[in-house]
């Protein structure tokens, strides 16, 4: 639709109009740096950063409700680098011109109500939100839009040149990173490291396909990331894990859509979040607050993050009630089936602490919370939850089994709508699955097999003398004979009969 069409008191906000002026705040001793220069960590103290926008208070001078229909109408333009991130441009990008946008199809994921059978037996209205249907196939591609957009206006406005993007994955960072760097290859080349063994062949052959140099190293993703802290502190690289503060930025669209999904009516809604660096619950908290500030909507909604008890840093942080008291500690993780929360040392703590802390006051009440479940639960509802009719990942089932719990301990009420993250695509972790079914899951993850939940294919092979095969074509006779045969088995297996 052309912007004249729409009607004349919007079109002034179609396109980017705001004048922003954005810059890096320290969340540790609160320095402030200009964004012409790439930066992860506060030069000063080296705490992380969150990026800024000083003009930010010229966004409320526009009434909340029209904010709406900005949003609203934007979803009717055929501009393709605001079809993405960018329909939200004053909140993610306001910097960045539209021809520097990269735009692969990315946002917008579908938001899935939860089958009528499957919200019985949990006891609670719920939808998942399908990330895994963005173009690599996770959420992940939301902070690369944002990061290689970035750097893509820095290459175009000649502050920068020959960047090298690099960051370390268990599988989904990876596979964005090196698919939006391969789409300004000519500028921008990317490296992943990997842990040796850690990655499904799924995700791996995914940043390889994108042509991104990839290196496997022994350990977990803890010990990628230090390789490749190292790396951004004494080399001209760039860092596309979630301590690039760009990422985080585009990220918080996953907030603004599930805002819009619902009519901008995000009372009675509970947002379940797998925790694994903490940047995806930093985006989402951040992106929620952003709207709030701006009128979009007009309250918050609950916050729960969940992880696995192989991995669970965050929620051992929080087990303890007086925050005077807490203390971060790492955790050594053990196996799990939602690989990407693997992680024991989460980059973007310091990020949760402050936001969840602000998040509650401006809530007044708590308003964010953390939940532990296990690897059998994680597995089991992940198996079921695609047994009735999701594509949800592993981290998806730890999403669902994290509502259960929470349901539990009356931390999700029984009138708020529960809305589940589902990271990536079912079939990135479809090994899973497979070794669930064959019993073959290695002790460390503690799943046992429940056998309501197995699937494997059946064999038939009838006892004929002649079978059909790509180079043995039966006669007519031999193939009814065939025929026959095999849909009688079937049908007794099936339980049908035969029509009278």
């Amino acid at each position: 639709m052309r912007i004249e069409n729409f009607p004349l008191e919007i079109q002034e906000y179609l396109k980017p109009f705001h004048k922003a002026k954005m810059i890096y705040r320290c969340l540790g001793c609160e320095s402030e740096f200009g964004i012409d220069q790439l930066l992860y960590i506060c030069p000063e103290c080296g705490a992380v950063l969150l990026l800024h926008d000083e003009n930010f208070e010229d966004l409320k001078k526009i009434p909340g409700q029209t904010w709406q229909k900005i949003f609203d109408y934007r979803k009717m333009l055929k501009i393709p680098a605001m079809k993405g991130i960018y329909l939200f441009h004053e909140l993610i990008g306001p910097v960045i011109p539209l021809e520097h946008i990269i735009y692969l199809g990315e946002a917008h994921t579908p938001i899935v109500e939860a089958s009528a059978a499957l919200q019985e037996r949990v006891g609670f209205k719920f939808y998942f939100k399908n990330d895994g249907q963005n173009p690599s196939a996770s959420f992940k591609d939301r902070g690369m839009a944002s990061a290689l957009s970035y750097i893509n206006f820095l290459v175009g406005t000649g502050r920068v040149e020959d960047v090298l993007a690099i960051c370390a994955s268990t599988g989904d960072t990876s596979a964005a990173a090196a698919l939006y760097a391969s789409y300004v290859s000519r500028d921008v080349k990317s490296a992943v490291l990997l842990p040796h063994g850690k990655v499904t062949p799924q995700q791996l052959a995914q940043p390889l396909g994108s042509g991104a140099r990839v290196f496997e190293i022994p350990g977990l993703f803890d010990d990628c990331m230090k390789v490749v802290e190292a790396l951004s502190e004494n080399y001209s690289v760039a860092l596309l894990n979630s301590k690039n503060a760009w990422r985080i930025l585009g990220q918080e669209s996953y907030s603004y859509e599930i805002a819009m999904d619902f009519e901008f009516d995000v009372e009675k809604l509970a947002v379940f979040v797998p925790i694994g660096n903490a940047g995806n619950i930093t985006a989402v908290m951040n992106g929620f607050m952003k709207f709030l500030e701006i009128g979009a909507i007009s309250s918050l909604p609950k916050i729960i993050g969940v992880q696995s008890e192989h991995a669970d840093p965050v929620y051992k942080y929080y087990l303890e009630t007086d925050p005077a008291k807490r203390k971060f500690m790492p955790v050594a993780v053990r196996p799990s089936a939602a690989q990407a929360a693997m992680i024991g040392n989460p980059v973007s703590m310091p990020r949760v602490i402050k936001l969840a802390d602000r998040y509650n006051e401006i809530s007044k009440k708590r308003n964010v919370f953390v939940v532990q479940t296990t690897e059998q639960d994680i597995m089991d509802w992940y198996l079921t939850a695609n047994q009735n009719g999701h594509i949800a990942c592993t981290h998806g089932g730890e999403c669902l089994a994290g509502a259960v719990k929470a349901a539990e301990e009356s931390i999700l009420s029984s009138d708020e709508i529960a809305v589940l993250d589902s990271t990536a695509h079912a079939l990135k972790f479809a090994n899973f699955q497979n070794m669930y079914f064959d019993g073959t899951m290695p002790k460390d993850y503690g799943v046992t097999q429940n056998p309501e939940l197995i699937n494997k294919p059946e064999l038939i092979r009838p006892d004929l003398e002649k079978l059909p095969g790509p180079d043995s074509p039966l006669n007519d006779a031999d193939m009814t004979k065939f025929v026959d045969r095999v849909s009688i088995e079937i049908a007794k297996r099936l339980g049908i009969e035969e029509k009278k």
